[in-house]
């Protein structure tokens, strides 16, 4: 009788570990679900979030990494130049994982037109380059835009993330490739091909 006694406690203990790792990751997901969905309704709100951004509106201003590019707020640069900034992940997926940024301030990847394509394609080679020189592997690393309305930043940015294999569940899910909320940047510059 003892023995079965056990057993149940056992299931009943793994039941409940499990349960707890679930609603621990459920929790994390909802609470980046509501940074986005905040997002998303201030970027509904303005009337120009379709349109790419200049340098000079009062959009820069308010934009995070927009004032990091100008140097007006602390962050680990690992390269600039005049198109862009590169510095890591504040909340990162992998050990390696860099946002690659246009110092011009357009909205999200929606906002690209066919003209930007050299300009993606450059953003592509600086994000293998600076992960090269951070000690990181092209071979295994996840390239991607966040997906409008699925980003907490409206400002233009490119994940690298490597090694994949080191990403937690959490990043599996944020950062899953070809998902409808973060795409290659070569599905990005596919759908600009076909623009008019």
């Amino acid at each position: 009788m003892g023995r079965p006694h056990f057993s149940a406690l056992c299931l009943t203990d793994r039941v409940y570990r499990i349960a707890k790792v679930r609603l621990c990751a459920l929790t994390t997901f909802l609470d980046y679900s509501a940074s986005v969905w905040a997002n998303f309704k201030t970027m509904s709100a303005s009337p120009s979030s379709e349109l790419p951004q200049t340098q000079n509106t009062p959009q820069r201003a308010k934009c995070l990494f927009c004032r990091i590019c100008d140097g007006l707020e602390p962050s680990n640069i690992v390269h600039q130049d005049e198109e862009f900034v590169v510095f890591p992940d504040i909340r990162p997926a992998a050990p390696h994982h860099y946002l690659v940024l246009t110092r011009e301030h357009i909205t999200d990847a929606k906002c690209l037109t066919k003209e930007h394509i050299p300009m993606v394609e450059k953003m592509i080679a600086l994000s293998k380059e600076v992960l090269i020189t951070q000690g990181g592997s092209t071979d295994t690393a996840r390239l991607g835009f966040h997906w409008p309305p699925f980003h907490s930043v409206s400002h233009l940015h490119l994940h690298i993330i490597a090694p994949e294999s080191e990403m937690g569940l959490i990043g599996r899910a944020m950062f899953k490739s070809s998902s409808f909320w973060f795409v290659t940047p070569e599905k990005v510059i596919e759908q600009l091909q076909k623009k008019a």
